[in-house]
């Protein structure tokens, strides 16, 4: 079924009792936050809150917090438009009227790809204008208790390069709410609109910018999609939606708007002016911390006459972005061998804030093809900024990464298979670095047979310093000591130690709690947020003319470290009022 706006697709929920309305009073500071964590964590359904806190304005949050409703709002069309559409390159170029023909359902489907003018009387986000004091009443979110206010957590940021309006960016950056008509801008190194916003700045002109919310599902998965930066994000959103994309002009000047919107705000960023933006509780689980960035100033806001403003709640995984994640990506990767031609699949994951940690499974036809294969995929938009990246030859699963980890275990040899890069860029909400937006990479291959085989089974006794033991797979081994604090030289101790003891484990994570080990999650998000490759991984080394040769074991120090902003937690007060009033929300229940 192709969604044109927010309201079939929410129609179609309530008909699938997977929509939750909640008529209670509900306040946009704390409340509703929690009670959308508490529901996401069950998998439970869309939530339309009615009676929001000093706004006129209903909110919905949770639209795609679980497989099925992502499922049911983009359906397997996409999917298999694009797998043919990659699938037939080979047949397709150079084109033949055999060819063309054989292919014309796709090729027709392609056709309806793009956008489409209509008029403004027939265009639902231009039922309301306000241009005093334009985002009173908006009912933004605050999520956790040490943010800096509230936020605007599921913006469509519209811009345009300066001097070439078709080269256009739709991206999905917070906006802190200031006051009734600025917020911050939180356009971070490797997004597009702030590409655009930096050329602006070098003219010293100030940057138009559009903020769509709401409108059809298929604009806010583009929205936040790896697109190569010459690819549209509308266009994608045109193709996901199956139809073209209906726009109308500003009558007020400005950008076009999506007609199916629920809100356009349009305004100026303009140049060389910051202001300090956050904290913010992020989806990396953690508090991305005060910095300067850049000021949208508000000119004038449209909205439908019954506007829904649609919200998202991050925080620790899996929140609302891991099953959009999902689904852009097996929804893109089918076009990566494309831009990579030594790559086969492709996979970022969610559970570690997406830049933390990616794999791959590639070709390796010839010797140390897939080190060249590293480069490339670190050098390709949004991947440049990987931390950690790992790579197979073998045919993995990599949603399964128990299993990808000990593919690579079973095969790295440490002496030449590991790589790490020191004094490069790190994502913006990645605050294991020395300094915002620096830290460092590592890169590991697990390439051809088998030369090791890996224990699942831990024997080898006590560990000074220990106090728990855990394999979290075969060949991986987590352990619990000391917090960093007390003792910051336990790892160097400990790989130390397991070197000289031969240890079977090529692979070993000091953790805070060895409990991780008991989920791919838990795992995951510990281990990947909470480590900087150069700082962090210990092992014996020696070096060579140009390359550093490691031993056996590799120890990574995935505890807590002084400098690292706070883990995210509800704020007691919230958590009883919650509970008190549960009943409240969910009568019927």
């Amino acid at each position: 079924m192709v969604f044109s706006s927010l309201r079939p697709f929410l129609e179609t929920l309530r008909k699938e009792g997977d929509l939750a309305v909640i008529q209670a009073p509900v306040d946009p500071v704390l409340e509703i936050a929690e009670i959308h964590r508490r529901v996401i964590d069950n998998r439970g359904p869309a939530l339309l809150f009615t009676n929001v806190k000093d706004s006129p304005f209903p909110v919905v949050t949770n639209l795609f917090g679980t497989s099925r409703r992502v499922d049911l709002a983009f359906g397997p069309r996409p999917e298999h438009l694009v797998q043919r559409l990659v699938g037939a390159m080979d047949t397709l170029l150079p084109p033949t009227l055999s060819a063309l023909w054989r292919e014309k359902d796709m090729l027709l489907d392609l056709l309806k790809v793009g956008m489409k003018k209509t008029s403004a009387a027939s265009a639902p986000v231009l039922g309301v204008s306000k241009r005093e004091r334009p985002l009173a009443g908006l009912p933004a979110l605050t999520s956790w208790q040490e943010d800096g206010g509230p936020f605007i957590t599921l913006p469509l940021v519209y811009t345009e390069q300066p001097g070439h309006p078709k080269r256009h960016n739709l991206g999905m950056y917070r906006m802190q709410v200031f006051d009734d008509s600025t917020t911050g801008m939180h356009w971070q190194i490797h997004k597009g609109g702030g590409f655009h916003y930096h050329e602006a700045e070098k003219r010293g002109e100030a940057l138009p910018v559009t903020v769509f919310l709401g409108g059809p599902p298929a604009l806010i998965a583009s929205a936040i999609a790896p697109m190569p930066e010459n690819i549209p994000e509308l266009l994608l959103a045109s193709l996901i939606m199956g139809d073209k994309l209906p726009m109308v002009d500003d009558p007020l000047g400005g950008h076009r708007i999506p007609a199916e919107a629920e809100f356009a705000i349009s305004g100026k960023v303009s140049p060389h002016i910051r202001r300090p933006e956050g904290p913010f509780g992020d989806h990396y689980g953690y508090y991305s911390l005060q910095h300067d960035f850049p000021v949208f100033n508000v000119d004038h806001v449209w909205h439908r006459k019954d506007a829904i403003y649609p919200a998202t709640i991050v925080g620790k995984p899996r929140q609302e972005d891991y099953y959009l994640g999902e689904f852009l990506q097996r929804l893109l990767s089918p076009a990566f061998p494309m831009a990579l031609p030594g790559v086969r699949s492709l996979w970022t994951y969610a559970e570690t804030g997406f830049h933390a940690l990616s794999a791959a499974v590639v070709r390796e036809s010839y010797a140390r093809e897939a080190l060249g294969t590293a480069f490339s995929i670190l050098g390709q938009g949004q991947l440049t900024l990987t931390k950690f990246l790992m790579l197979t030859d073998r045919s993995v699963d990599l949603e399964n990464f128990p299993l990808l980890l000990e593919t690579v275990l079973e095969r790295f040899d440490p002496q030449r298979d590991l790589f790490v890069f020191d004094h490069t860029s790190h994502d913006t909400l990645d605050y294991t670095g020395k300094r915002l937006n620096h830290g460092s990479k590592a890169v590991l291959l697990g390439i051809g047979d088998p030369i090791r085989p890996l224990p699942s089974q831990y024997h080898e006794g006590d560990l000074p310093g220990i106090s728990r033991i855990k394999p979290y797979c075969r060949g991986c081994l987590v352990v619990e000591g000391a917090s960093y604090e007390r003792d910051p030289e336990l790892a160097a101790r400990l790989s130390e130690t397991l070197s000289e003891r031969g240890t079977e484990w090529p692979l070993v994570v000091l953790a805070d709690d060895a409990g991780i080990a008991e989920g791919q999650t838990a795992f995951l998000w510990t281990t990947f947020t909470r480590f900087n490759p150069a700082h962090d991984i210990y092992a014996s080394s020696r070096a060579g003319r140009h390359h550093i040769a490691y031993g056996l074991p590799l120890v990574i120090d995935a505890r807590m470290k002084p400098g690292y902003p706070d883990e995210l937690f509800p704020r007691e007060d919230i958590v009883e009022l919650v509970d008190r009033r549960w009943k409240e929300y969910f009568p019927s229940a």
